[in-house]
């Protein structure tokens, strides 16, 4: 659709006063595919919307808004080429990884499926339209956690992975 514009889509960052948007490249499909972390007054929070392998620049993040395509599994692509993971594994790599907060959004047909059966994530919430969600440091005071500072352009247009490279990768 850009092209018939004369239009080429570039994914890249924005820095302004004290807001710094990153586009990190995320495994997904055989294409080229991207979240984002934005980083603000010391808070990070991460919108990672499509991933078969959970995002190592997510890490630590105070919120993040994940996927929730399968729910008890992983969808697989049609020849190997990506997917998304599960709900179940997310919400485990997620709070391995340090994420203060969890919120499922977008949510596919099998996580609804699992909403109108009255299951739950085993850790985070599923996200909810219209509501307003904003990072926190989780701590009673004002003191700042150290935030690593986090490049995920180290990754940046990755080899495209084979279908057995991302198979091992899972």
């Amino acid at each position: 659709m850009a092209a018939e514009h004369g239009l080429v889509p570039r994914a890249g960052d924005l820095n302004l006063d004290g807001l710094a948007v990153r586009a990190c490249p995320v495994v997904h499909t055989s294409q080229p595919a991207w979240g984002y972390r934005i980083e603000a007054d010391g808070l990070v929070a991460v919108w990672a919307p499509e991933f078969w392998k959970f995002p190592d620049w997510a890490a630590g993040a105070d919120l993040m808004f994940a996927e929730a395509s399968g729910w008890d599994r992983p969808i697989r692509f049609h020849g190997g080429v990506g997917g998304h993971m599960s709900v179940r594994d997310v919400a485990t790599e997620a709070q391995r990884r340090g994420v203060r907060r969890l919120v499922f959004a977008p949510i596919g047909r099998p996580s609804l499926r699992a909403i109108d059966a009255g299951h739950r994530p085993p850790w985070g919430e599923w996200g909810s339209e219209g509501r307003t969600y904003t990072p926190t440091h989780g701590r009673k005071t004002d003191e700042r956690s150290p935030r690593r500072q986090t490049d995920c352009h180290a990754d940046r247009d990755p080899p495209a992975l084979s279908a057995r490279d991302q198979v091992s990768s899972a």
